[in-house]
């Protein structure tokens, strides 16, 4: 499985420059509005150093990491959810992906033009945040007609979903967005008829000028936005794009050379795409053999079938049983053969919930 990620934010915040830094995709970035206007996907991958260790001891023909989808979608004015600017474009892209990235103007550049005037992070995304919401109202409304003839003939099931979609909107009215409102699990089930825009989970990543990333905590900007994402318990990292743009074109040496001279362990990007990955709950397990090492994406409490499914359905459909040794065992027996001298390889069943990091062998047949 992929994890699908749309950049979004008001047009001239760094949003393309950023997914350039990301993909290293040469993604259109101009100093005027609207410059994207269809959504450039980028595919990149989720750092792991488990792979290089790995791959140490199979000596794989090839290695293959976990991904992650970004998509640049078309910056946002007002009105977007009544069509103004390129807001149709952006809200049915966003419809599209798992969770989204909201790029955040934090630096002042006269150079640079801001739609809105000025620098103002909390006026920039409570813009976004309303334009979702609006979306959203409109989508529940339109959930509720279909709803109506079905309560009005008794089906108690609509009348609890119509209960539902009428305590979002008193909520959408306060302008709070369906991520922030508590749900059961019974209830979000119900929401999955509606295709919720504000629901989906948002990673904000205040850009800032070089000077302002080496000040980060004293930031203005900075500390307004984790004001803002602190409510909404959301998450927040700190970027300049100008610099990741630079760093991405560096090779692996001269990049970590760069990140010692300004400090820092990993650059922000990496950062990103890991929180990103997590975002929405998955994980990591590995095949290793000479053909391959590879690392598979699921989610946290996922069990082995399905696990196996997400190499092939024909692993799940006939599932026996999996061999299973865990990463650090693995790696500190020098692989299988060492591991499984030490009664480190288990046999599983059906009902293992599969650990991050686990190397796994499938036992099927069909």
């Amino acid at each position: 499985m992929a994890l699908h990620v749309g950049i979004v934010g008001l047009p001239n915040v760094g949003k393309s420059t950023l997914f350039n830094a990301i993909t290293k995709a040469g993604a259109e970035s101009a100093n005027y509005p609207f410059c994207t206007i269809d959504p450039n996907i980028g595919i990149v991958h989720v750092p792991d150093e488990r792979l290089n260790e790995l791959a140490k001891i199979v000596d794989p023909k090839e290695i293959v990491p976990a991904i992650v989808e970004f998509v640049d979608i078309a910056g946002l004015v007002k009105g977007a959810s009544k069509g103004e600017g390129l807001g149709n474009k952006f809200l049915s892209h966003i419809r599209e992906v798992d969770a989204l990235v909201h790029v955040v103007r934090c630096f002042e550049d006269d150079n640079v033009i801001h739609v809105e005037g000025n620098i103002d992070p909390i006026r920039d995304i409570e813009i976004i945040r309303l334009e979702l919401i609006l979306a959203d109202i409109e989508s529940v409304q339109r959930r509720q007609a279909k709803l109506n003839s079905m309560v009005k003939s008794g089906d108690k099931k609509a009348k609890v979903e119509a209960d539902v979609l009428e305590r979002l909107l008193e909520e959408f009215d306060k302008g709070i967005p369906a991520s922030m409102v508590d749900f059961n699990d019974e209830e979000k089930q119900l929401l999955q008829n509606v295709s919720l825009l504000s629901i989906k989970p948002m990673i904000y990543a205040a850009n800032l000028d070089e000077e302002g990333l080496s000040k980060v905590k004293v930031n203005q900007y900075f500390k307004q936005v984790l004001e803002v994402a602190a409510i909404e318990n959301a998450e927040v990292i700190p970027v300049c794009a100008k610099i990741e743009s630079e760093i991405a074109e560096l090779d692996e040496e001269e990049k970590m050379m760069f990140l010692n001279d300004l400090g820092l362990k990993e650059s922000g990007l990496d950062r990103l795409i890991r929180m990103a990955f997590s975002l929405l709950g998955l994980m990591t397990f590995f095949t290793a053999g000479p053909k391959e090492v590879k690392a598979w994406t699921i989610h946290t409490e996922t069990k082995a079938p399905q696990a196996a499914g997400t190499i092939h359905t024909d692993f799940e459909r006939g599932f026996i049983r999996a061999e299973v040794v865990g990463y650090r065992d693995y790696v500190e027996n020098n692989g299988h053969s060492g591991a499984k001298d030490k009664g480190l390889v288990r046999l599983e069943g059906k009902d293992y919930i599969v650990r991050d990091g686990d190397i796994m062998h499938f036992r099927f047949n069909v």
